[in-house]
């Protein structure tokens, strides 16, 4: 493996990770019964609790966004070398894009979660 591979190897790891402690932080930190039910206004909601959760969903989208974009790239680069060497490869590599394009709908994932809990 390339010296700029292991790089971005580490970087998209290091990325992940904080999603997921960010993530986890701030479900641990907001207590349940700042959850609001459906349609019902949000009446005495702690605003620095909502600030915490607009910062960690904000951080858990935007760095997963960042995180997909990077592996879409490394994966989509290595896919065009691989199909112009075996044109059969095509639903292989798709799906190998695929898989790193799911790293973006599990960040808004967990932002709508946070969001949901506070």
């Amino acid at each position: 493996m390339k010296a700029g591979h292991k790089t971005a190897t580490a970087i998209l790891f290091v990325v992940s990770i904080t999603v997921a402690i960010v993530a986890a932080w701030t479900i641990g930190v907001m207590p349940a019964g700042a959850q609001t039910h459906a349609g019902a206004a949000a009446v005495g909601t702690d605003p620095e609790l909502m600030r915490w959760a607009f910062i960690s969903a904000a951080l858990a989208a935007g760095l997963s966004t960042l995180a997909a974009g990077y592996a879409v790239a490394m994966v989509g680069s290595a896919a065009v070398g691989a199909l112009a060497e075996k044109p059969e490869l095509l639903g292989r590599v798709l799906i190998l894009v695929g898989l790193a394009e799911g790293i973006a709908i599990y960040g808004l994932i967990v932002a709508i979660l946070i969001l949901n809990r506070a």
